[in-house]
């Protein structure tokens, strides 16, 4: 049993909800191996390819990866990975594994974190693959979550929905806090939740007991020092606020109209409530709208519906490989909702 401080690490959440600055808030820390890629091994590798423990799968498998853009920012070499994962490697886990030990290696770091907000939902699958991967799920205010999400046009809703494409998102937000919160619950010892907005407001609190947690020294000064990524350079969808004006917390307040709060509330308010956010509109006075009903019943069924069918069916293999050379950045692409 690998000791904890040495335990691989994942960083996961609903998208938009701070797992870059989370992630590279580890990363600044020291200790970690610096690989600035998101891990797509369960989203897309798995579905795409097959089980590793098939020999051919993971010949197509290094065929693609070693021509790929994450590869290319690993700085690994290209045979000595290939020879190990053709070799030793039968799951998920064991690739994750194999790359992120070398690049550790290459890096003189104790131990390594891998960053993909999707993983929350392959909490099992990993934990199988690795039993002593640490979870850190990000949470954050699903209202703030869905602007952004909404802004950036990060996932699309059923042509019907297009003048309620900020419910459609914050019904992805339910979605995904409540699938990451109901598998992380099953490893109650290696599953740490984090708000958001305490990382932001109180880090010095929220890095001692993440440290804990890790059994990592997460100084504040040596973060901020170091500076990797979003922890220098936020990774806002409201970058062009003013630097000095740069507040990211309850920033739908001035930007929602009371109305959009309102429905917000409506739809997602329990789950708002249970996560310690409160509340700011009598839900009781919202009018009944039959049509934002239906999507609070049509988009999470649907969403569970897709991930059945591409982790289960042989719908898995049609994920798309271009993946592996559009993602320059360790920001995944945000899961999108297929008009029918």
């Amino acid at each position: 049993m690998t000791q904890r401080k040495h335990a691989p690490v994942f960083v996961i959440g609903c998208h938009r909800s701070g797992t870059n600055l989370l992630y590279d808030t580890l990363l600044s820390s020291g200790g970690f191996a610096v690989y600035r890629a998101s891990s797509t091994v369960y989203e897309t590798l798995l579905p795409h390819f097959g089980s590793f423990s098939v020999t051919r799968n993971r010949e197509k498998l290094m065929q693609a990866w070693c021509r790929s853009k994450p590869f290319r920012r690993s700085g690994l070499n290209p045979e000595l990975v290939r020879d190990k994962v053709l070799n030793q490697c039968r799951s998920g886990g064991d690739f994750l594994r194999i790359v992120m030990e070398e690049i550790a290696r290459k890096e003189n770091a104790s131990r390594w974190a891998v960053y993909n907000p999707d993983n929350a939902l392959y909490i099992p699958a990993i934990k199988r693959d690795l039993p002593d991967a640490l979870f850190v799920h990000i949470i954050r205010d699903g209202r703030d979550v869905s602007l952004s999400l909404t802004k950036m046009q990060g996932l699309r809703p059923f042509r019907w929905d297009r003048a309620r494409h900020l419910f459609a998102t914050a019904l992805y937000w339910e979605w995904m806090v409540k699938k990451g919160r109901t598998y992380g619950r099953m490893f109650p010892g290696d599953y740490l939740e984090v708000h958001y907005e305490d990382l932001v407001r109180r880090p010095h609190a929220t890095l001692e007991t993440l440290g804990n947690f890790l059994d990592h020294d997460l100084d504040l000064d040596r973060i901020q020092s170091a500076g990797v990524g979003s922890v220098r350079k936020p990774n806002s969808t409201f970058a062009s606020e003013a630097r000095e004006d740069f507040n990211p917390v309850n920033r739908w307040r001035e930007k929602l109209s009371q109305r959009e709060i309102s429905m917000l509330e409506t739809l997602i308010g329990d789950c708002l409530e249970e996560l310690s956010y409160p509340l700011t509109s009598d839900r009781s006075s919202i009018g009944f709208d039959p049509r934002v009903n239906l999507m609070r019943i049509l988009y999470p069924n649907y969403f569970s519906t897709k991930l059945w069918l591409k982790t289960h069916t042989p719908l898995g293999r049609l994920a798309s490989i271009d993946v592996l050379e559009v993602r320059e950045s360790h920001e995944p692409a945000v899961a999108q909702v297929s008009q029918p």
